[in-house]
């Protein structure tokens, strides 16, 4: 089967699925929702001058979450009731069922999340009145478009570790405490571990003035790194077990 046609079907499994699609719009509904929560309950008057433009993506908290769910369930429903047996009858080759669903899942989580990026952006300044910022800010575009990245970077994190243990339970039990509380710990232990950590250092592409060693692009370099790495793992996973 030609690697388009791979593409094409593993785009209907996903948009058939109701529990992927609910995932996935949940990236953009629980970030657009809590952005429009937290600046109605603010006053303006307290908005951070820290970092404005850090602050603008506060809700991406809660959206990557839901973009780590969407790749773990996506990869794993494979695993569940034979479907990868099934799926393996048509396509034979296992790299390329597995490259078609990554690519799937990545360009679907990207557009999305440029969709979101911009909407939250721009919903949350125009409740700033005065203080906002606009798209010709320093790093507004570049923080918009490297949000979108970012998502689907945790995306691709997720679907990867959880083709290695056939399990979006035990991929999301892993990677939701790395995100959420690893990070914080090893921030008051050891500031410079922790500035690799996926989390952190994708996120310095949100930041108007990153801090640390790592720059905005090199900080989601170093994410885009661990997203290889689970890739790859996953890759040689689905390559040497039996389905």
């Amino acid at each position: 089967m030609p690697f388009a046609a791979v593409l094409r079907s593993e785009w209907i499994k996903i948009a058939s699925v109701r529990s992927l699609y609910g995932a996935l719009t949940a990236v953009l509904l629980a970030t657009v929702g809590i952005t429009l929560l937290a600046f109605a309950t603010m006053d303006p008057a307290d908005h951070s001058a820290a970092d404005p433009l850090l602050d603008a993506f506060y809700a991406l908290n809660f959206g990557h979450i839901a973009a780590l769910s969407f790749g773990a369930t996506a990869l794993s429903s494979e695993f569940r009731h034979g479907a990868l047996r099934i799926s393996l009858t048509v396509v034979p080759d296992r790299g390329h069922l597995y490259m078609a669903k990554t690519v799937v899942v990545g360009a679907l989580v990207l557009g999305v999340g440029l969709v979101t990026a911009f909407t939250v952006f721009l919903t949350g300044q125009a409740m700033l009145g005065e203080r906002a910022l606009d798209l010709t800010a320093p790093g507004a575009v570049r923080a918009c478009v490297g949000a979108g990245i970012y998502l689907a970077l945790m995306a691709l994190m997720a679907a990867g570790l959880a083709t290695v243990l056939r399990s979006a339970v035990g991929a999301l039990g892993i990677l939701v405490p790395l995100i959420l509380l690893l990070s914080f710990v090893f921030g008051d232990v050891a500031a410079g571990v922790a500035q690799f950590l996926p989390d952190r250092a994708g996120q310095q592409v949100l930041r108007q003035h990153p801090v640390g060693d790592l720059g905005p692009w090199t900080g989601l370099g170093v994410t885009a790194l661990w997203a290889l790495a689970l890739l790859l793992a996953g890759w040689w996973t689905i390559r040497r077990r039996d389905a």
